[in-house]
Formats: structure tokens, C-alpha cells, sequence
């Protein structure tokens, strides 16, 4: 495991020992990518110590009950609550009360810093999986426990976690007919929300880089008529750059896997092509040359693909071509109209908003248009972003309010079996998200 960047990190020797066996012969696994199976119950125990430890366990919890692979057995039912990570636990006991994983750990204060251990044990297995140690500022304590989560995801599941990322979102607020709309960022879960713009101006299409922690987002003029602008923005310094004027841009770019250039739509002599921008050199050039409206790109996982939307083929469809223009095929063939295509982190999926009829809905399908499948359907539905693990999807839905109009905007995540969808919580309205890369370690 990697050392967070900023983060003061010791493995212990044992948990070091217990790591390099195969994770295949541990009882505690999952098949993520199974369609049908049972979340695994999973007893995590307050870390003892310093009071921090039980806040600490509760990220663990609602992390691992939200990625609906894991069910957390109440704390109340446990008949060892005060278990610490150095001690042995009673399996029976575990095994008594329904438990096939146990989470057990401590947090201590040495001189200003938190030290936290955690343990995860089999408990079928009566086997200790994964350990760690942890020493940081106490105002980490929040991404310590998301941390956590990643390693048991890990343990468990054979696949990278997500729950140390954040979030990009449209704010909304105000009247439906004059809304002020401005980007937010939080964690994953729904903490540590704050704001990218102030609002005084309309801000749109947040998009992250999948290398660094920098967002590019569009935001309107001050004065009626002026140009859409595109800013670059770090979200920890909160540097930020104008990276072009771009009047009559369809949608915000989306970073090449390298994070050196963006492909954009662009608008002109009434037009609507594909185009590819340098982001530091801002060199541009155009990708497709189509009397018919070219819009999303999104690059796929190698850099050598692009998938698009077009309405080449008289309705709106699903396209990918070379990522230098050329050879475009058509992928999608289903009924109704598909919009806002994004290739997973892993190559092996793309997913897409489908418009059939009145009916919105969030799907998947392979690169080469087969295996077509829905995840979330609804009044309004779009606008899927991937976690960096290429297993979880998030999108917005809009609820019809009494008059049957467009009303209230949330977030919903749902994994990409499709088995479990949930809201994610925001202060205000949201739309539009766009999930970061794991935070640098």
C-alpha cells in the first residue's frame, strides 16, 4: 500500500506478516463481480483509546454499508464492544452474533499526533487479514477512516477502493425558473462540502483531472452576452486559470487519461464538431468535421479512443472514433436516444444516459455497443460519472413535483451490478457530479 502523501505512516511487523499471504485463501471474499450475491456481515468495533476512535469507526461503517457489499452488524449485539486491535478476538462469539468480518482497532494521542492500528479479521476463517498503522494530525481522522475502508474493500473484494475521493457537483438553489447554480466539492460521502464559485455567476460541468486534484468547470460572463469562459482550478491551493473563452460550447472538456489535454465540443458557423485542446501549451485542433452535432467526448482508459454522441445517423447515438479523429463507428442501437458517454477507469465499460420516449435512464454497455444494460431509470436521470475503480457509478435524478414539472435535484451513486442505488447527501440541490481520482498518496 502506498503512504499517503501527508500523512506520517508505520506498518506494524505483524500486519506486515499477515498481508503478504493470498488474499484467495481468506473465508472472507467477494466476487464483485458476481450479479447476485448477499452483502457480507461485517462487525466493526469502536477503535478504543482516544474518543476519536468511535468517530473514526463510524466512517468505516457507513463507507462500507453504503458500497451495499457489506452489511454492518449493530454495535449493540456485540459481546465483545471493548475488543482492541492488539487483542485476540473469541470467534465463536463472532460467529455467534452473525459475523463473517470483524473490524477491530485503537486511536492514541503520542505527543499532539494520533496513532491509529485497526485490524481485519476472518472470522469463519479465525484468521487475521489485513493490518495497519497510522500516525497523523488529529484533524485527519476523517480520511483515516476512509483509508481504512479502502484497505478492507481491498481484503475483501480483490479490487481497489474509492472512498478516499471527492466529489464535484452543480449547486442549485433558488427558484427552479432562476436558479443560482455554483460548484461544490465534498468528500465522497457527503463531508466536508464547501464551495469552488461564489455564485455571482452561473457555473456548470465540473469535470476532474484523473491525475491531479484539479477540476475544469465553465462559468458565464458578468454582462448579458459574454462569452462562456473555462477555468482550471486546483482544489486544495484553489489556484485558478482561465483556460479559454469558448462561445457556443455545447459541454465542459474531459481530460485525456494523462491529464495533458482535454476534448471539448465547440460551436461555430453553426456547427457543433469535436475538438482537442493542450492544456498548458493551449494548442487546439479539431477532431470531427460533421455537418451533424458532435458533443460529449470522453477519451477511453489508454488514451487511444474516444467515445462521442452524435446525431450523424439522424437521432442521437453513441459513437467512438480514433482520439485523433478518424474512423468513427456507431455502437449503440437500442431504442431511443443516448446522450453523455463516459468510458470507465478500467476500459471495460461505457456508460451513457438513455432517452426513451418520456423515460431517462443511467446504463452501461461494453466499447463495442454489446452487453447493453440499465443501472437506474426515472423522470429525469443523467449525467453518469465513475468512481476511479470503475465499480461504482454516480449520477443526478430530478423529481416531478406536485404539477408533474421538473422539481427537487439529488445525487445518487449505485454500484455497477445495479443491485444497489442510494442518495448521496448534499446541503443544497445537486447535479452533474464528477468523481476524482483516489487523493494523491
Amino acid at each position: 500500500m502506498m503512504i499517503p502523501r501527508h500523512l506520517r505512516t508505520v506498518l506494524c511487523a505483524v500486519a506486515l506478516a499477515t498481508m503478504i499471504a493470498p488474499v484467495a485463501q481468506a473465508q472472507l471474499t467477494i466476487d464483485i463481480n458476481r450479479p447476485n450475491f448477499e452483502p457480507v456481515p461485517i462487525a466493526i468495533v469502536d477503535f478504543q483509546g482516544d474518543p476519536m476512535g468511535g468517530q473514526i469507526a463510524g466512517v468505516i461503517r457507513n463507507n462500507l454499508q453504503n458500497s451495499g457489499l457489506f452489511r454492518s452488524i449493530a454495535p449493540g449485539s456485540f459481546i465483545e464492544p471493548n475488543l482492541g486491535a492488539n487483542a485476540q478476538p473469541r470467534f465463536p462469539d463472532w460467529r455467534n452474533i452473525g459475523a463473517t468480518g470483524l473490524v477491530v482497532g485503537s486511536a492514541t494521542n503520542v505527543g499532539g499526533q494520533i496513532k491509529v492500528d485497526f485490524r481485519l479479521w476472518d472470522v469463519v476463517g479465525s484468521k487475521q487479514l489485513t493490518g495497519l498503522s497510522f500516525t497523523s494530525q488529529p484533524s485527519n481522522w476523517r480520511r483515516l477512516g476512509h483509508i481504512i475502508s479502502d484497505a478492507i474493500y481491498k481484503a475483501v473484494t480483490g479490487e481497489e477502493g474509492y472512498f478516499d475521493t471527492r466529489v464535484a457537483y452543480v449547486s442549485e438553489t433558488g427558484p427552479l425558473n432562476n436558479r443560482t447554480k455554483r460548484i461544490a466539492i465534498m468528500d465522497q460521502d457527503g463531508a466536508n462540502n464547501r464551495y469552488i464559485t461564489d455564485g455571482a455567476t452561473i457555473a456548470l460541468t465540473p469535470r476532474f483531472s484523473p491525475t491531479l486534484q484539479e477540476i475544469v468547470y465553465m462559468a458565464y460572463g458578468d454582462t448579458k452576452g459574454s462569452p462562456p469562459r473555462v477555468y482550471l482550478q486546483n482544489v486544495d491551493s484553489n489556484r485558478k486559470e482561465l483556460l479559454g473563452n469558448f462561445p457556443g460550447m455545447s459541454f465542459a472538456p474531459r481530460f485525456s487519461p494523462d491529464g495533458s489535454k482535454v476534448a471539448m465540443s465547440l460551436s461555430q458557423d453553426g456547427r457543433t464538431n469535436l475538438y482537442e485542446m493542450d492544456v498548458r501549451g493551449r494548442g487546439q485542433r479539431r477532431l470531427t468535421s460533421s455537418p451533424a452535432i458532435d458533443t460529449s467526448p470522453s477519451y477511453s482508459n489508454d488514451g487511444t479512443q474516444i467515445v462521442f454522441n452524435s446525431d450523424r445517423g439522424g437521432s442521437q447515438q453513441l459513437y467512438v472514433m480514433g482520439a485523433g479523429g478518424g474512423g468513427e463507428r456507431r455502437i449503440s442501437f437500442g431504442e431511443g436516444r443516448y446522450a453523455t458517454p463516459v468510458w470507465s477507469p478500467r476500459g471495460d465499460y461505457i456508460a451513457f444516459t438513455k432517452i426513451t420516449g418520456g423515460s431517462f435512464g443511467i446504463g452501461v454497455m461494453k466499447p463495442d455497443g454489446s452487453g447493453e444494460r440499465m443501472l437506474a431509470s426515472g423522470f429525469l436521470v443523467e449525467g453518469p460519472t465513475w468512481a476511479p475503480n470503475g465499480r461504482v457509478l454516480m449520477y443526478f435524478t430530478q423529481q416531478p413535483n406536485s404539477g408533474g414539472r421538473a422539481g427537487s435535484v439529488a445525487l445518487h451513486s449505485v454500484d455497477i451490478t445495479g443491485r444497489f442505488d442510494r442518495v448521496v447527501p448534499t446541503p443544497t440541490d445537486a447535479s452533474d457530479p464528477a468523481w476524482s481520482p483516489l487523493i494523491p498518496q
